[in-house]
């Protein structure tokens, strides 16, 4: 809602480079090149580097960020792109699909900023890619989730009732 402020926590300093790749879908190609700038702008003032994609659609990006997080060398991803509601029901298959796809590879370990943007007009998506810099936002969030992966990286949690730190021993 326009008018409110918003909690961001700061932004995490890190010890070793990070490389982000940016995939975007340029199907909206002036929302898509605010997203892009401002997620460059963010991740370069974090001090990470990216590299960017494209891809056909909103519904290629996970498909785009699975192939990456299996054959590349990223330490996060941003998806950039913009749905705007036309007048079939494609638009919810596209939001929904995208969506949980982006989800499903969080929840398996992918660090990904979601900036997807679902909007009924054209004005609402530039707004949002423009002053409210979403594209930022997705970066940011990228970042967040490769500090944590990196701080909770290689702590085990012991196997089945035997507590963490105890040696096993097979017989």
């Amino acid at each position: 809602m326009a008018g409110q402020s918003h909690y961001t926590p700061p932004m995490p300093e890190f010890d070793a480079p990070v490389k982000l790749l940016i995939v975007v879908a340029p199907y909206y190609k002036d929302i898509a090149d605010d997203l892009v700038a401002g997620a460059k702008a963010q991740a370069e003032a974090a001090g990470a580097t990216c590299d960017l994609v494209e891809v056909p659609g909103a519904l290629e990006i996970p498909t785009a960020i699975r192939l990456a997080q299996r054959t590349a060398d990223y330490d996060g991803y941003v998806a950039l792109g913009c749905v705007i509601r036309g007048e079939t029901t494609h638009y919810e298959t596209v939001c929904n699909d995208s969506s949980r796809a982006l989800t499903l590879l969080g929840l398996d370990g992918c660090c990904i900023g979601n900036g997807i943007l679902t909007v009924e007009t054209h004005e609402q998506a530039a707004v949002r890619a423009g002053e409210q810099n979403k594209g930022g936002g997705a970066a940011a969030a990228a970042l967040h989730l490769v500090a944590l992966s990196r701080k909770w990286r290689g702590q085990g949690k012991g196997i089945g009732f035997k507590p963490r730190g105890e040696d096993t021993l097979l017989a």
